[in-house]
């Protein structure tokens, strides 16, 4: 009885201690909604010109959004159509990835082969207007609906490129960005080039197909996998990358505010698993699923990372449906790679750390013989008659690899490795 009594007083006890702290926080949630009505109520009333209501409460939306992070955003039926079209089907627009940095709409990366390729923008330029419009405290999803129209009309973009003092009006015509994520290269033989521009719902099975189609009629002696500017795309597209190098293990695990949010995406082996040695190629321009490749790569000992540090999106969005067809992206989880280290801010560091250099010759270098053996008169021959510096190349790649640095370097890594492989170190 005294026991039972204990109990029950106990309760009492709990019941006082909760219900106050309880009512507490219900009258403060009162106060902050009806701050909220408060402040509606005078705009209306009080605002030099009539606002609509339903406006306002999305203007509010929108804005506690913005608030969050730099990828939490309102999107309505319009921008949710364009977010399908992005990962799914071709759409009209000049082929960017922007994001928001100290305030300023900058250029992420720019998609290869696409009118904002082409026409030179680079990683890092300042959108400061868009069609004359500023960008200042522009939100994401309102400056990809501006940039994006229709195939063949032109949009025109105010950049502030880094280093320069004044900002440069440059005209782009749109066309149709297409899907295809995946373009591949044979740089020598046996050795190919995979550049992966962005992450789709078709990429996975688009480098199936091109490791499949060079397989069948070559060796693989090695793998450069090329993910410098790519923006990222699709978790599952990312994940499924990098099991096609990877045959048991986690991938990457996310994490959610609560203990219990966590999942983990792990390897599987399959027949068609690539096992070749791997280079990857990294910049500030690699971001979310191109960082969840390189990090699920260099975690598990199965490529080396070379280029330069990648840009540090180490955030989940999920896009969640509201009752009138819009919808919010919301950040709901941080990535970590099979180590638990998570990018978020800091990025993945390559294990060859190698800033791209652009190499032209001046005049003097061109006039300049190269004196090899190979070019004396009378010179004898190699024993099976090849020599191996001519015709290795053909005429693209070999410029291709006086351009960049990167995948020249890259390509003398890969060649390297079985001699590294075979040495011992006591």
């Amino acid at each position: 009885m005294r026991i039972n009594h204990l109990i029950g007083t106990l309760a009492i006890l709990m019941l006082l201690t909760v219900a106050p702290w309880t009512s507490q926080a219900r009258d403060d949630q009162m106060d902050s909604l009806k701050m909220f009505s408060e402040v509606l109520h005078l705009i209306e009333d009080n605002y030099v010109e009539a606002k609509d209501r339903q406006d306002l409460i999305q203007g509010a939306i929108e804005g506690m959004l913005r608030n969050l992070d730099p990828h939490s955003s309102y999107v309505d039926l319009e921008q949710l159509q364009m977010m399908q079209e992005d990962f799914s089907g071709k759409f009209g627009g000049i082929g960017i990835q922007i994001g928001i940095r100290d305030g300023n709409l900058v250029v992420i990366a720019p998609i290869e082969g696409t009118p904002a390729d082409k026409a030179g923008l680079e990683p890092g330029d300042i959108i400061v207007e868009i069609e004359g419009e500023s960008t200042q405290n522009m939100g994401l999803t309102d400056a990809v609906s501006k940039i994006r129209g229709p195939k063949g009309e032109p949009v025109e973009l105010t950049i502030l490129s880094e280093g320069s003092q004044t900002p440069e009006k440059i005209k782009i015509v749109r066309d149709d960005i297409p899907v295809h994520s995946v373009k591949s290269r044979e740089l020598e033989s046996g050795y190919l080039h995979l550049r992966i521009t962005d992450f789709k719902a078709t990429t996975t099975e688009d480098l199936k197909e091109e490791i499949r189609n060079y397989s069948s009629e070559n060796e693989v002696k090695g793998i450069v996998l090329d993910l410098r500017n790519n923006p990222g795309g699709l978790l599952d597209q990312a994940v499924s990358v990098s099991d096609i190098f990877l045959d048991e293990g986690l991938i990457v695990y996310t994490q959610g505010r609560k203990e219990t949010q966590r999942k983990d995406y792990t390897a599987t082996s399959r027949a068609e698993d690539v096992t070749s040695p791997m280079v990857v190629l990294i910049n500030s321009g690699s971001a979310s699923g191109s960082e969840i490749v390189a990090g699920a790569l260099q975690d598990r000992n199965r490529a080396l990372l070379l280029g330069e540090p990648t840009l540090g999106k180490g955030s989940v969005q999920s896009i969640m449906p509201i009752s009138d067809g819009s919808a919010i992206k919301l950040t709901i989880a941080l990535y970590y790679t099979p180590d638990g280290r998570s990018i978020q801010a800091e990025g993945v560091t390559p294990d060859i750390h190698i800033p791209l250099q652009r190499i032209s010759k001046d005049k003097d270098e061109e006039d300049r013989e190269e004196i090899r053996e190979s070019l004396m008169q009378f010179h004898l021959e190699h024993p099976d008659e090849r020599p191996e510096y001519e015709e290795r190349y053909s005429e693209e790649v070999q410029k291709l690899l006086e351009e960049d640095n990167q995948l020249r370097m890259a390509l003398e890594v890969l060649r390297s490795m079985p001699r590294i492989q075979k040495l011992s170190y006591n």
